[in-house]
């Protein structure tokens, strides 16, 4: 049972696909499926201070737990993870993300983290969000794609709007890290099969 779920989750998604119809020329960027080669360029960009910081859980990363992650999430179908990848040169830049996947009510929750310093402050991260949203409309036929933000974290915020996706409520203390219990932004966007709503 799950080597056809497996098989029809690569039917889906398969990696030939991805960065001819998901990319961004404006941006200098696509996207393609994460495979195990990224393990260790992802725990080394989830490890670093400048992408950690902005992560509710702030754990360090392990190679082993990344693998479990995989094992656990990516190849049960629970979760999509995806390499943001320039253009000119297909270097990785970061990652994205969905996860906690419901096909019942047909909604994931969505991360990004950009781990190359250079692709950072030039919208790589916006671009990114806006593919990702049309991957899980079109592909994954997803009616709703939330996410959670630390409050400070207001670059992050505002890339995500620009994205397309919408503050729906703060939740005050709502985590505790490293001793400090900190307000959480809940956003979200809905593919209401009108582009316009999700972009004002």
């Amino acid at each position: 049972m799950q080597d056809t779920m497996r098989t029809e989750i690569k039917k889906r998604i398969a990696p030939e696909r991805i960065p001819g119809v998901y990319r961004d020329t404006g941006a200098g960027i696509y996207l393609r499926l994460m495979t195990r080669e990224d393990t260790d360029r992802i725990v080394a960009w989830r490890n670093s201070d400048a992408v950690r910081k902005n992560f509710i859980y702030q754990a360090l990363f392990t190679r082993e737990s990344h693998e479990n992650w995989i094992r656990t999430h990516v190849e049960t179908g629970d979760a999509v993870q995806m390499i943001i990848c320039d253009l000119a040169n297909d270097k990785p830049l970061g990652s994205v993300y969905i996860r906690d996947i419901d096909r019942h009510h047909n909604k994931a929750e969505y991360g990004i983290f950009i781990g190359e310093a250079d692709a950072r402050g030039r919208g790589v991260g916006t671009a990114a969000a806006k593919l990702m949203l049309r991957y899980c409309f079109e592909e994954e036929q997803l009616h709703r794609v939330y996410l959670r933000a630390l409050s400070e974290n207001g670059q992050a915020v505002r890339s995500y709007e620009k994205a397309g996706f919408r503050r729906e409520g703060l939740l005050r203390d709502d985590v505790c890290i490293e001793g400090d219990y900190r307000d959480i932004v809940w956003m979200a966007a809905v593919n209401s099969g009108n582009d316009q709503e999700n972009e004002e």
